[in-house]
């Protein structure tokens, strides 16, 4: 018997505010079918899931074409029922507790605003007034299977603002599956979670996948799953069918066998083009480089011994809970770092010490570029030497709205969020430059809020790099990007350390994503002591 029509698309298209992003799709999902969802970035893939959970309108083609025989039309057994993971939600949900941040009315200037706990107890009550009591339901969380499966059972507790990209990401997850929907997109999962948590995700997605292929009617009552991901790499063993979305078109749609082949030769060809095409690419980068570094007077920054970062007896922590304990570490003019350990070890704290994001670097001893912070030095003499590819920034970029892509660029001559100077036309002209050198050409004046997540990432990883800073700080840059964007952007990373003007502290949880100039390794382990190991490679 054939098996049930899950979800049917024929002849629809999708749009939002600004118009029609994609033109004409038909697609079916059955069951007994686990799906995966690819593409390159800003192709559709995003676009598509947006449709599938009500975040986009789906409308019918007026006039199919007259070589399709089926009628426009579009079915959802799951359209009130579908629940979204996914770095774009994780944002959204960041942006959300900055927004409703009262630090500023409370005594004692700390709002932590929703904990774990209680964004989960949300998914099964709906929207708990702030202040109000802790529902019974919220306080019954940690016996949840679902939360055990997850790894949240010690950041109930915590507010969302204070977990780590892989924590949110988790706690996602365990509210979606605690709320019982009926269908979850888990959208490139796997970004910037540690080795044990991927290894807990993908053994809960073979087990939930096999359920479903051996469901032809969906009588089951454990969700159904869609898979998404910017590069076919960890695709579980569970998955059938594969749909890919290119340049608002699908490009493929079928077996998964038959896109492996398919996706084998790609990869050839694009391997095949980025090595013929290295040597171009990286002389175009020095020249541009070398000219920033001239009218910026990056030459003349020459730090005391080299030292450019420098802490003595770091401690860092928050009710009770210690992030960072006894921590010394010097880095050195030249000297790469690769900064690893598991979700929630004190990675990002660690960038936030340098970069002036977290308050308790005054409370430390911590000298950057060779004055102690609090001894006189504002943030803007430590910003204007470091560039900065971050989460939080990226939250900030996506709050602010309304900005262009050429000033996004451009204010990362600024150091600020936005552009608010009348830019000048070494500016101007070197970021177009930079912005043809990362794909964006002809694409300036677009609105930074209207790219997809990936896309916006690498405008971020660009402006970073556009006054060639003595310091690069890169906490896990790759997130979101397709292969060829991101090959592109580690290509562009080893060049520019090749130059011997910038120094990196790079965040990172794909091995494959650790750079060959990085020789040095700062190991977090927090339940241990010490909670650090300083490895040489």
């Amino acid at each position: 018997m054939e098996n049930k029509s899950l979800i049917k698309i024929n002849n629809c298209r999708i749009e939002n505010s600004r118009g029609i992003v994609l033109e004409q799709l038909t697609w079916e999902m059955k069951a007994g079918e686990a799906w995966l969802v690819i593409g390159p970035n800003g192709g559709g893939k995003a676009d598509f899931l947006n449709a599938l959970d009500g975040s986009l309108g789906l409308s019918f083609v007026p006039n199919p074409p007259a070589s399709t025989t089926d009628i426009p039309m579009y079915s959802n057994l799951f359209a009130d029922s579908v629940e979204t993971v996914s770095l774009e939600r994780a944002a959204r949900l960041i942006q959300e507790e900055r927004e409703l941040d009262e630090s500023e009315f409370i005594e004692g200037g700390v709002d932590i605003g929703r904990t774990g706990r209680i964004f989960i107890a949300e998914g099964l009550v709906g929207k708990i007034k702030k202040g109000s009591p802790v529902p019974e339901i919220a306080k019954q969380l940690d016996a949840y299977p679902e939360i055990k499966l997850c790894g949240v059972q010690k950041i109930l507790d915590r507010g969302l603002k204070y977990m780590s990209t892989g924590e949110i990401r988790r706690t996602l997850l365990a509210r979606a599956l605690i709320s019982k929907k009926k269908l979850l997109i888990l959208s490139d999962p796997f970004a910037g979670l540690d080795a044990e948590s991927r290894k807990i995700l993908l053994d809960f997605f073979d087990t939930i996948a096999a359920k479903q292929l051996n469901d032809s009617k969906n009588d089951s009552t454990f969700p159904r799953i869609i898979l998404s991901m910017e590069r076919y790499v960890e695709i579980p063993a569970a998955i059938t069918n594969v749909v890919e979305f290119t340049g608002g078109k699908v490009s493929f749609c079928g077996a998964k066998s038959e896109y492996e082949k398919i996706a084998t030769e790609k990869n050839a060809a694009a391997e095949a083009a980025r090595k013929a095409n290295y040597a171009e690419f990286a002389a175009t980068v020095r020249k541009l480089s070398d000219e920033v570094n001239i009218v910026m007077g990056v030459e003349n920054f020459q730090p005391e011994n080299d030292i450019l970062i420098e802490m003595n007896d770091v401690n860092v922590g928050w009710d009770n809970h210690k992030v960072l304990r006894h921590l010394n570490w010097t880095f050195k003019r030249g000297e790469h770092w690769l900064i690893r350990g598991p979700n929630g070890s004190g990675k990002t704290t660690l960038l936030e010490l340098i970069t002036g994001d977290n308050m308790q670097v005054f409370s430390n001893d911590i000298k950057i570029f060779g004055a102690r912070r609090g001894s006189g030095e504002t943030i803007w003499d430590i910003k204007h030497r470091l560039g900065i590819v971050s989460y939080r920034l990226h939250v900030e970029y996506r709050m602010l709205g309304g900005t262009s892509l050429r000033e996004v660029i451009m204010s990362g001559f600024h150091d600020s969020i936005g552009l608010y100077e009348i830019p000048g036309e070494v500016e101007a002209a070197a970021a177009e430059r930079w912005l043809e050198l990362g794909g964006f050409k002809g694409r300036g004046s677009e609105n930074f809020g209207s790219l997809s997540y990936g896309e916006q990432r690498a405008i971020l990883i660009l402006r970073g790099a556009v006054k060639c800073p003595p310091v690069m700080i890169l906490d896990e840059p790759c997130h979101g990007l397709d292969e060829q964007m991101r090959q592109k952007i580690l290509d562009l990373l080893e060049i520019i350390a090749e130059s011997g003007t910038t120094t990196f502290l790079h965040v990172t949880h794909e091995p494959s994503e650790v750079l060959k100039c990085e020789k040095h390794v700062l190991e977090l382990h927090p339940d241990e002591e010490p909670m650090y190991k300083i490895i040489e490679i």
